[in-house]
């Protein structure tokens, strides 16, 4: 057996068709997209056709769509650009957000920029949207930032439902949905959303760029100054190839997502069959086994404690498995997983994310399921 990869969550391999779109861009198609002479002009057409086919596919303007290095700097834009701009002086989160929202409004609320609200969660690790209301009801000028899908444990928000609470209160709503993207389609004329963000690096496309959509009627000033690139909202020589890998990525999600989905959907549900009926004493964190509301591309997994609990993605990893995870934080340390403290998941049980896309295969999660069987009889 070949060396299994089960962490697409974190990031993809590339696409064959992404990377043959992409080499005449640095072979040939070199020309900088600010110069007005014929190869600057050639490349400043395929990034507005890259421009063009992403809006089609999210059914939005190209006008809404703005090309950065990737989905960090797309939440930090958005966040920190909105309540700059917006005079926003409270945003509501989760703790159980990417770092690229936490930390950075995290460090607004340090400035003084904001007040920093958390809402609730249920057992499951889903937002209280009784709770979300109360906050929205009892402060104005807020930024409501809260992802789609959990990058760790898979857990799903209905993004209609936080919009229309949004609009309903007057709030500004941005979500991470790096996760979501290319997996789940996004109607942008339907949905009630100021800022949403897509990295390529997440669906079989390049790293080093993503997009941020920004809602027409919620403009904002520049984050990154120096230039006029993106209609003057994004300093910097455009990463051309890579816009064209990221069109291409998500035409190719978009052409086949039905079919994929049914597959890398089989093989969650596999996987969480055989899980539960060979292991004793495992525990699916968050909702990440209920596969209507989870990412079907993840499953979360925390595993008996054992005294060999730290080596447990090493023994994954010597048996030619590639996944990630980890406890929860433990009292005074700031290692291991926000997420699973969160929920108060034991630091003493060992878990593990397993994330699948399109190449993975059945026989690949039989393996895993067996040498998860093998190396817990070992440590058992």
């Amino acid at each position: 057996m070949n060396r299994i990869y089960l962490d697409n969550a974190a990031t993809t391999p590339m696409d064959r068709a992404v990377i043959d779109a992409m080499l005449p861009m640095m072979e040939s198609s070199f020309g900088n997209p600010s110069s007005i002479h014929t190869h600057g002009r050639e490349v400043r057409n395929t990034i507005e056709r890259a421009r063009k086919s992403i809006a089609g596919l999210l059914n939005t303007s190209p006008a809404e769509i703005f090309f950065t290095s990737g989905g960090t700097e797309a939440d930090n834009t958005a966040i920190v650009r909105s309540i700059e701009d917006f005079g926003i002086t409270h945003a509501i989160t989760s703790r159980l957000e990417h770092h690229a929202v936490l930390h950075t409004l995290e460090y607004m609320a340090k400035k003084g920029k904001i007040k920093l609200s958390y809402v609730e969660l249920d057992d499951k690790g889903h937002i209280d949207l009784t709770h979300l209301e109360v906050l929205l009801r009892d402060n104005p000028k807020t930024l409501v930032s809260l992802m789609h899908g959990n990058n760790e444990i898979g857990n799903l928000l209905d993004l209609n439902v936080v919009g229309q609470l949004c609009e309903d209160y007057g709030a500004i709503f941005h979500s991470d949905t790096v996760q979501t993207m290319a997996h789940y389609r996004h109607d942008l004329q339907q949905l009630k959303i100021d800022f949403l963000v897509g990295a390529a690096h997440k669906f079989h496309g390049p790293k080093g760029i993503g997009f941020l959509y920004i809602n027409a009627k919620s403009k904002i000033t520049p984050f990154i100054h120096g230039g006029s690139q993106e209609r003057n909202m994004r300093g910097g020589t455009e990463n051309v190839y890579g816009i064209v890998g990221l069109a291409k990525a998500l035409e190719i999600a978009y052409s086949g997502m039905d079919e994929h989905r049914k597959h890398v959907e089989a093989l969650k549900a596999r996987m969480i069959h055989r899980l539960s009926t060979e292991l004793d004493g495992i525990e699916f964190n968050g909702d990440s086994a209920n596969l209507e509301r989870s990412l079907y591309t993840v499953l979360n997994v925390s595993f008996p404690p054992s005294e060999e609990a730290d080596m447990f993605l090493f023994n994954l990893d010597i048996n030619k498995i590639s996944a990630s995870g980890g406890s929860a934080c433990t009292s005074g340390s700031d290692i291991g997983s926000h997420v699973l403290t969160a929920l108060n998941v034991s630091p003493e049980r060992p878990s593990v994310r397993f994330s699948f896309s399109k190449y993975n295969t059945v026989e690949e999660i039989d393996y895993v399921v067996d040498k998860l069987v093998s190396i817990l009889k070992v440590t058992a």
